[in-house]
This record gives C-alpha cells, structure tokens and sequence, in this order.
C-alpha cells in the first residue's frame, strides 16, 4: 500500500518518511469575509500591480502571460475549512507550500500559471457542506488565476439541481463530482437530471476516476467503494447518453487507465487530466497517448495541496514528450476547453496570432 500511497502523493521513498508541515492554521474556524479582511498579504499587493484585467462577457482577460493551467486544485470551504486537520481526503503537501487560497494564488503567478479551484459536497456521507460561495468569492478576489468549478451532493436530489443551476449563476464553469467519496453510481437514472442540467447550462463536469487515498488504510477503506471510479461502464454510459455533456476524467484511472483512453478515443464530449500521480509513476500507456493519439485531451493537473505543480512539472520536463504536444499539455487544450484561446494567442508571436484565430 505505501507504493501506492507514493505514487499518489507523488513522494519519493526518500521523503516519504519526512512528516507533513501543517497547514495554515489561520483558516480554523474563519469565514471566507474574515479570512479576507484579515489577510496580510503583502506580497500579493506588491505582485498584482501593474496588472491589468478586461473583462469580455464571461471571459477575463490579464494582461500577465499565461504559460500553464493546472486544471484540478483543491481549496477547503465551509465545513471542510473548518476540520483541516481531520480531512482524511485533502493531506499537506510534502513540500511545504500554504494551502490558503491567497498563497496559492501567489504561487501560480511565480509559475506564469492559473488553476481551477474546487471543493467537494460530501454532506450526506460525511456531514461536512462545502460552499459554491467561497470558491466564487475566491474566484472574484484573484481574477487573474482562479477559475470556479463548483460541486454538489448527488444525492440532494432537487436541492441539487438547485445547486448547479446557482453555480452556473455565481458564474463557475464546471461541477467537480467524486463517486467513490460521495458514494453513487453516475450512470444510475436517478442521477441522469443532473447531467442534462449541466448540459444545458453549459457546465462542464469533473469526474474523480481510478483508484483513491481517500479512506485508504482505514477498516473497511472507510466504507469507499473504488469501482465507483471506474471509467467502464460509469463513464462511458453517461458520455454517450448526454453527447453534449463535456466531461473529464480526474486523473490517470489505474488499474483502469487502458478503459480510459478507449473513452478518449472513442467519445469526443471526454478529456481527462494528469492530477494526482507524480509523472515519474504515470502509466507509460497513458504517457504515450498522452503524446501521440489523444494529445488535444489531456489537460496538466497537481491535485494540489497533495501534489504541488512545482514538483509535477519538475518531473513532466524528463518525460519523453513531444515539443509540439507539451504546451497543448500544459496550457492549450485546457484554454480551448475552458473558452480561453486568448491566452494562446498571447503567447504566440504576432505573425503566429492570426493563425490560431483561424
């Protein structure tokens, strides 16, 4: 199980044995308005001037250039920021980095980066209500680095439905679901409003796949079923009976990663991202898709705080991936995905501009 673990967390043996530093103990017991008005963020000041933001519809466009997106971020909200340090699910990271959403949105400008933020609504399982709010009003306060993705309990039932349509309001681009946590099956008909909502509303939706660390350890896995994450059948079947619903699967799905890239080949609604595994311990299937057959469908991911992006890209750059395929990795097919192309096109040299336009 410690192989595992490491691979997951992305943890050498070498450090594995190291402990964890502990997570930003201002967020005990806080609100999202006095974590705000507390902070004392200089540096964040001090980097943010001179950047200018526009905004065109729903799109914001900075001026800072953008050279990765790290599609899948975990922040703490509401209940779950308030027991951090008995989150079984989120665990500090082995480097050190805050976890508090205003260092992190510092971290990403040193990378030349923006993330999508997340929590994950696992109120019937667990008792703890995370808030579509506070990703919002993180969202709002750094513009220029966070994108919203918001997630609901499948199991509210209408109130859910409710949920997604609200997120779709407070203007968040997609819906973060866990199965194995939140404990269903996503191709039960039970379930299957909530994907014509998200396709109606244009709200693309984030599928945990594969195994978790979740639970893992604990009697019984802590009651978490893995084969909720599977790609075949739950996956598959709701890609093909909401063909417009644009789905991507969390990351690497071992051991069911071969199930995996036959749903990117297959179903073109389907992407998935490399969050969570050190690269060094991706499957090499999936490296070689990755670079050769699916290479617009594979988007870059930490799962920070568990995996920092430092590390991830650290060990990315040894990969044998293509010159031409890593900034699709890193940036171009999550921009495209998320209606960014601007940040593509102010990448590229002008005579390159008109081109990508095209």
């Amino acid at each position: 199980m410690t192989g595992l673990a490491d691979a997951w967390l992305g943890r050498d043996e070498q450090d594995a044995s190291k402990p964890a530093p502990s997570s930003v103990g201002e967020r005990l017991g806080l609100s999202l308005a006095e974590q705000v008005r507390n902070c004392r963020c200089q540096r964040h000041r001090q980097k943010t001037r001179g950047v200018v933001d526009t905004t065109k519809g729903d799109t914001t466009v900075t001026t800072r250039r953008i050279d990765l997106i790290d599609i899948h971020v975990h922040v703490r909200t509401g209940d779950h920021a308030k027991v951090w340090d008995r989150d079984r699910y989120v665990p500090a990271n082995q480097e050190g980095f805050s976890d508090h959403p205003d260092a992190m949105a510092d971290m990403y400008r040193e990378l030349n980066g923006m993330a999508v933020i997340f929590d994950i609504d696992d109120e019937t399982r667990t008792g703890l209500k995370a808030s579509n709010e506070e990703i919002a009003q993180w969202v709002t306060r750094h513009p220029d680095v966070y994108i919203g993705f918001g997630s609901v309990d499948p199991w509210k039932g209408k109130a859910a439905i409710i949920e997604v349509e609200r997120c779709a309001a407070l203007g968040l681009k997609g819906i973060k679901f866990h199965p194995a946590v939140q404990d269903f099956a996503p191709n039960d008909p039970r379930f299957f409003p909530l994907w014509e909502t998200c396709a109606r509303l244009g709200l693309a939706v984030l599928f945990h796949s594969g195994t978790t660390m979740a639970g893992a350890g604990q009697p019984g896995g802590a009651g978490i079923r893995l084969e909720y994450g599977r790609p075949i059948p739950y996956i598959d079947d709701i890609a093909a009976r909401f063909p417009e619903l644009r789905i991507i699967m969390a990351h690497p799905a071992w051991p069911w990663h071969e199930e995996q890239l036959a749903i990117l080949r297959h179903k073109p609604n389907v992407f998935m991202d490399l969050s969570g595994w050190a690269p060094k311990y991706i499957p090499e299937s999936v490296i070689r898709y990755a670079n050769s057959l699916v290479q617009d469908k594979v988007f870059f991911g930490s799962d920070f705080p568990m995996l920092t992006p430092h590390r991830w890209l650290r060990e990315f750059a040894e990969l044998p991936i293509k010159d031409s395929v890593r900034p699709k990795i890193l940036r171009d097919n999550a921009a495209r995905f998320l209606g960014l192309t601007h940040l593509i096109e102010q990448a590229l040299p002008a005579s390159e501009q008109s081109r990508e336009r095209t």
